[in-house]
This record gives C-alpha cells, structure tokens and sequence, in this order.
C-alpha cells in the first residue's frame, strides 16, 4: 500500500501564500508556461472511450498534481512560451521530458491519472533490475503461466530453465506477461509475486511517482491500477540510467533456448517498439494495450548530444499508431531549444527528503528548479524564496498534516487489496 508521508509535507508547501513564492521580475526567473488560444489542437482530439475503469481513480490531489511545477497541474496543454503548437495526438494525456537534466518540455495533463497496460513493465523493470543477477537460470512455473487468455506471452514453458537476461528480454522485446510474472516473483522475495508488487509500488514512491499504484507486475488490468504521464517519465528516466535496461530495450532480436527435456525448440524474438526502426536515434522505450487501457507508450531517442523521453496514455489508433505519435511529440521536442522547460522531474528520493526540509518541499513543486543536469542541487528552495518559505511552511505544517491525512485516508481506502481482478482485458500488446 502507498505511504503518503512525503506528501503531507508538499502539502505544507502548497499552503504557503502565493506571494512568498513568487520571484522578483529583476531575478531573471524562467517566464510562466502558457495555454493555447481557442482554436488550436485539443488535447487530445477525440473524445475518450466510453470504458470506465473497474475502479474509479483516486480524487485529484493537488499536492501531486504540483509535483514538478505548478504549470503542470492542468488537464489541457501546458507549453513554454513561443513554443510552437505541438502535434495532434489521440493520446489522452502525454509529456515529453529531457532524460538528462530532467526538464519537462511540455505535456497533456501531466499528472491526470490513466491506465497504464504494458508500460507498466518498466515499473517492473526499475524495481527489480538491481534485485535479479542476469547470468542467474532459474525455472519457470506454471503459477508464472498463469496469465490471461490472450494477452502478450513470449513462450516460456512451465518447468523449462532460463537465464534471468533471456526473461528480461522477453518482458521488453515481446511484452511477455508470464515474463512480467516469473520476474516479480523471482524478485519478491519470500512472498513471491505480490512482494514484487509491493517492491514496485515502494519504487514508484521512492521515484516520486505519487499517481502510480501497482496491482499486476505485467499490467494488465486490474482494480486500482493507475499511472500518469508524468510518473512515466520519471519511471523511464530511471530504466533509462540503467545500462542494462538500455541494452535490453535496444535489442532487436533475441533468442529463447530450447528446452530439450520438454521438447521445447529453440525461437527468436523481435522488439515490438517499432520506434527502434523507424525513428534515427531511437534508443528504446516500451508498447502497451488493454481493452481499458487503450494504446499507451513510452519511447526514447537521441539527437545532437540530447536525450529526450515521451510517454503517452490513452492514445486511439485513427491514422497513427501509438509509437508514432510518440515519434511525433519527439520530432516537436527536439526542435525546442535546449532551456526550454514547463517543470521537471524530481530525482528519486527527492519527495523522501523533501519531508523533512520545508524548502525542499518548495523546491519539489518548482518548476524552474534543479534543472542543470546530474550536479544541479534539487532539493534546494525555489530562487528567491529563500527563509521565508520555510517559516510559512512551518508555520502551515500542522494544519496541512492534518488536511493530507484526511484526504489520504479517503484515498487508502479506496484502493483495493492488492490483488489483481480475474475480470481483467486481455493485452494484445
């Protein structure tokens, strides 16, 4: 279950009055993000499918909703100044991010909650790549076999003896769901597959991702289980600091040994993401699709020394596929100048530490602040808020503490168990 100490100090920091915030013209602060005018690409531009979830998102929370910047608290587009209009996705919500520095170039309702499908798996990935020895062979069970009617499968078989680096593969190349079961387990530790549950769920918050809760390792549906564009980012950024994601994301072909006491035979595998063809600079990324869920994606690429991330959800396939539309929103980000920015993504462990630092908490729900790459300070205030954001932080703590506890109360018990529903559509991604 999620832990919403962190997010009762942010909480502290949005009671601040608005004007022990703000930041003299003179001190040469980023100028404010900006919506488009009437007329201009919606965002998306279809309406919706009419499928509802099995369970209701939690209510939005404005403390999560201003992590990383208040620009990106809005269901609609949220733009640098000048920037050109973006292209016209079907996606319901979208943000592209600089893998490097963390800066948010734009979005579609950034933190706006969805559901997440195939792209879950990264979760998976960022939880237990530093749990799983590669070179390991351990055996797969029919309990990892034991997944939806249809969905995405590699072909593992029951009882046939893998390396760890061949699930891997097959959990990002083919999107396999008994991959994304065996991994969970292996990686749960004493209580299997739903201590790996609980270890994406810890990772998501250590990551900041304060919209996303876990209740299948694979991602396919189940009562409870949300994301936002926003948590993506931060999770792909991530994957992506991890050589061995990279390598794996970036395969095009892998084989699946032969199992010969099972009379198995050998196969290849290729990668899914057809960014990795299509797109110069692709460096990976990762498909999704349920029922419910609809089209979700999150791609990769670099381009003159510069990496940039687009992560989508809700996306309906009218004349592009998902990966295309990411590939559009990549194309637009990269013509962006390089300091263009509407918030950031907070480095893992930020929200921890922000809980107690009153400044820290401003400075997690700044938008302009710890933008310069790996050796910028992050936890540091907004520039120019200096003591006085921490006496007007101490000063609401106790009121706001109670508020968060309140509003996390009503929110914990709506989410379910942690188990996952028997009910959930299959993934055909």
């Amino acid at each position: 279950m999620r832990t919403w100490g962190p997010s009762a100090v942010l909480a502290a920091a949005l009671l601040v009055p608005a004007s022990m915030l703000s930041t003299p013209a003179t001190a040469g602060t980023r100028a404010p993000a900006r919506r488009l005018p009437a007329g201009s690409p919606p965002c998306p531009n279809v309406p919706a499918p009419a499928t509802r979830p099995p369970q209701p998102p939690p209510a939005a929370d404005p403390v999560a909703r201003a992590v990383g910047g208040a620009a990106l608290a809005t269901a609609g587009l949220t733009l640098p100044p000048a920037a050109p209009a973006p292209p016209a996705v079907t996606a319901t919500s979208w943000v592209v991010a600089d893998l490097d520095t963390g800066a948010v170039l734009g979005g579609c309702g950034p933190h706006e909650y969805g559901v997440p499908a195939s792209v879950q798996k990264l979760l998976l990935a960022a939880a237990m790549l530093p749990r799983l020895e590669p070179d390991r062979e351990v055996t797969v069970t029919a309990e990892d076999l034991a997944i939806e009617p249809g969905s995405s499968a590699v072909g593992l078989v029951a009882g046939g003896r893998y390396r760890i680096e061949t699930i891997w593969l097959g959990l990002l190349l083919k999107s396999g769901n008994e991959a994304a079961n065996a991994l969970a387990r292996l990686g749960g530790g004493p209580d299997g597959t739903a201590g790996g549950i609980r270890a994406m769920n810890t990772e998501a918050r250590r990551l900041g991702a304060l919209q996303t809760h876990a209740v299948t390792p694979s991602g396919l549906d189940g009562p409870g289980q949300f994301t936002s564009a926003y948590d993506l980012a931060l999770i792909a950024r991530a994957c992506f600091a991890d050589p061995a994601f990279r390598r794996y994301s970036a395969t095009r072909t892998a084989r699946v040994p032969a199992q010969p006491a099972l009379r198995a035979k050998a196969f290849q595998i290729s990668n899914d993401n057809m960014l990795l063809d299509h797109y110069p600079g692709a460096i990976g990324g990762k498909t999704g699709f349920t029922d419910l869920a609809r089209h979700t994606y999150v791609g990769a690429a670099e381009r003159g020394g510069r990496r940039l991330v687009v992560t989508l959800l809700g996306a309906e396939v009218t004349t592009q596929r998902g990966w295309q539309q990411g590939a559009a929103l990549l194309d637009w980000g990269f013509g962006l100048p390089r300091d263009a920015a509407v918030g950031r993504l907070v480095r893992p462990g930020e929200l921890d530490r922000a809980a107690a630092s009153p400044t820290g908490a401003a400075s997690a729900l700044a938008g302009g602040a710890g933008l310069g790459g790996a050796g910028a300070a992050t936890t540091g205030a907004w520039p120019g808020t200096g003591p006085s954001v921490a006496v007007g932080a101490m000063l609401v703590a106790g009121g706001a503490l109670l508020l968060a506890r309140r509003r996390r109360h009503a929110a914990l018990a709506a989410l379910p168990p942690g188990t996952a529903s028997r009910g959930a559509a299959p993934e055909d991604d």
